[in-house]
């Protein structure tokens, strides 16, 4: 298992193992779009290394009625919507639950769009090599959603790029895009925190930043 020093630390190994898998042509029309919190340190440290343009796709995990930690789906800033169905009904989540909780996540994402993103400037994906990163992927639920969204825009290919990924979602994510690159995908896999020495939570003003360098 492969622990990293923080999400700087792990967005500088990943972007080298970018470069060494991605042809150089490839990068040329190539862009990072990060999921913030902690995807855009790790994007952003991708951005830099590669000389890529940074940006955000906002997404909001949705959590199971009795577990906050536990994502049975995930809805992005456009109003796409992505569901763990075999996990939903595995815990009886009722359609009312569903419906209350999308309403109360999509509230909090316009939010976030205000805080992060300027009106003046939409995702520009066309015809693009869209690189979508975050520092870790559990249940995939949130990746799948962004996902969702980079296909609406009609890029030219879709790349997920993360430095851990739990092996019950990387297969079914890999399906979903042309390819991934991920550092490590352990046996055991509770919870982002075990492969990182410090994960402590990115604030607002972080995110802001590292989107303006």
């Amino acid at each position: 298992m492969i622990m990293f020093k923080d999400r700087t630390e792990a967005g500088k190994k990943l972007a080298e193992k970018l470069k060494a898998e991605l042809p150089a042509e490839k990068l040329l029309t190539a862009l990072v779009l990060s999921i913030p919190r902690g995807g855009v340190i790790v994007g952003g440290e991708i951005s830099c290394l590669l000389n890529l343009p940074l940006d955000c796709l906002i997404t909001k995990k949705i959590p199971a009625p009795q577990s906050e930690e536990l994502a049975i789906g995930a809805v992005a800033e456009t109003g796409v919507v992505v569901w763990e169905e075999e996990l939903c009904q595995r815990l009886n989540v009722s359609f009312e639950y569903k419906k209350d909780i999308v309403k109360k996540k999509l509230i909090e994402l316009e939010q976030k769009q205000q805080d992060f993103k300027s009106k003046a400037s939409p995702l520009q994906l066309k015809d693009k090599v869209v690189i979508i990163t975050d520092d870790g992927v559990a249940t995939g639920a949130t990746i799948k959603a962004a996902i969702a969204v980079v296909r609406n825009f009609s890029p030219k290919e879709i790349i997920v790029a993360a430095p851990v990924v739990a092996r019950d979602a990387l297969e079914a994510i890999k399906q979903l895009v042309d390819e991934f690159v991920y550092l490590d995908a352990p046996e055991v896999f509770f919870s982002l925190d075990q492969f990182y020495e410090n994960f402590e939570e990115v604030d607002d003003k972080k995110v802001v930043g590292t989107l303006k360098k």
